[in-house]
């Protein structure tokens, strides 16, 4: 078997985080696995696993791009402005799934858990633009979204 070049190999890796991404967004963590991986790429289990050998790997490889897909959905001009946007994320199932994939890590803290950066960047965006009651204001909203994702999972059970 030939050797894949760097390239070659860079590419796939991005290939698998791509599809990675896109089933954390909208099948959520728990149900993304190797094999709705491997259907998605075309590429085998083991083969993903050689680049992802666990499944915090893939959050790891993925956490500055979920970070960067969350905030991006937030306006930070002016404090209320940044509370409407954020409510108006949390309308959006992708958005939503950053949110639960949060409150499932702080479940579950570790050694192995990564930092999640997505409320690390909001929160350090929020306290940029508007202080301590920025900070305030995102520890509150994630209290209001873990109670409206908590509905709707009663709700879907």
């Amino acid at each position: 078997m030939a050797k894949r070049s760097k390239v070659e190999t860079a590419l796939t890796i991005r290939q698998i985080e791509d599809a990675a991404l896109q089933q954390i967004l909208t099948l959520g963590y728990d149900n993304m696995s190797y094999s709705t991986l491997a259907q998605a790429t075309g590429i085998s289990r083991t083969g993903i696993s050689h680049h992802f050998p666990r499944k915090i790997d893939f959050l790891l490889a993925l956490n500055s791009r979920i970070a960067a897909f969350f905030v991006s959905a937030l306006d930070f001009c002016d404090i209320e402005q940044f509370e409407r946007s954020w409510l108006t994320a949390l309308e959006a199932a992708e958005r939503r799934a950053v949110l639960r994939l949060f409150f499932n890590f702080c479940a579950r803290a570790s050694a192995e858990v990564p930092q999640f950066e997505a409320i690390e960047l909001t929160r350090s965006q929020a306290r940029r633009h508007f202080g301590d009651a920025g900070c305030r204001l995102v520890s509150e909203l994630l209290g209001r979204s873990a109670v409206k994702l908590l509905a709707e999972q009663r709700l879907a059970a």
